[in-house]
């Protein structure tokens, strides 16, 4: 193939790559809270608090950006696609602060028992991955191909939600399921880079980051005591 051609070959497979991504994640976000949220009537829904409406609601929003912006530079409209994400970057910044909000209630209520102190780790852990993922790739936004995989990411690290709600029955399937996102990055890049890209490693190291931190930091006796601690208020 002559060096001409490949470029656009590779920008075509790009968009099909990167759109077919964005679907998956749409498709596992309603799927794992259709019973519990969009299926329920949204607003009306029967959630715990005001607070968890919201994080919902802003959570909704970033998915639903994620793929406005996806398609924008589809359809060649990048300079829409660069004024968005100068707001995306507002709404990310609500989204760690209404999800850490939202987490710290969920564990004063103790909402899972044993797990709640595990669960609260690695949900700690996720929303860490996500803001350092996200001003990264705002760093490199001139940079298209790591700025795509870096916001791809940064939302796949928050996907692990939306996972257990699925049909899994044990945390272990749910970090396979969520590798399985990291495994298709990889195949990708070697299939039309022949290499792997350093947004793709560093996405990847993140996710597994996450997986692994939530258990030495979620069994660990100083983050047990913390959480009661938050429980105790």
């Amino acid at each position: 193939m002559s060096p001409i051609a490949r470029p656009q070959v590779s920008d075509r497979a790009d968009k099909y790559f990167f759109a077919a991504m964005c679907a998956l994640i749409l498709a596992t976000v309603f799927a794992g809270f259709a019973r519990s949220y969009y299926l329920a009537g949204v607003f009306h829904a029967h959630l715990p608090s005001r607070l968890v409406h919201f994080h919902g609601a802003v959570f909704t929003l970033w998915i639903l950006l994620l793929v406005t912006q996806v398609t924008l530079v589809s359809v060649g409209r990048v300079k829409w696609h660069m004024r968005l994400g100068v707001a995306g970057m507002f709404l990310a910044g609500l989204l760690v602060l209404v999800g850490f909000s939202t987490l710290l209630a969920a564990v004063h209520r103790n909402f899972d028992g044993k797990a709640t102190s595990l669960i609260f780790a690695g949900d700690t852990l996720l929303l860490l991955a996500f803001s350092l993922l996200i001003l990264l790739g705002f760093r490199l936004r001139r940079d298209g191909p790591a700025h795509k995989r870096l916001m791809l990411f940064a939302t796949i690290v928050i996907l692990g939600p939306a996972v257990a709600r699925l049909q899994f029955t044990s945390l272990l399937q749910v970090i396979a399921a969520l590798d399985g996102y990291i495994i298709f990055f990889l195949l990708y890049d070697l299939w039309s880079l022949r290499k792997i890209h350093r947004a793709t490693i560093w996405g990847s190291l993140s996710v597994i980051a996450v997986e692994g931190g939530m258990f030495l930091l979620g069994n660990s006796a100083l983050w047990h005591q913390f959480t009661s601690w938050i429980q105790s208020f």
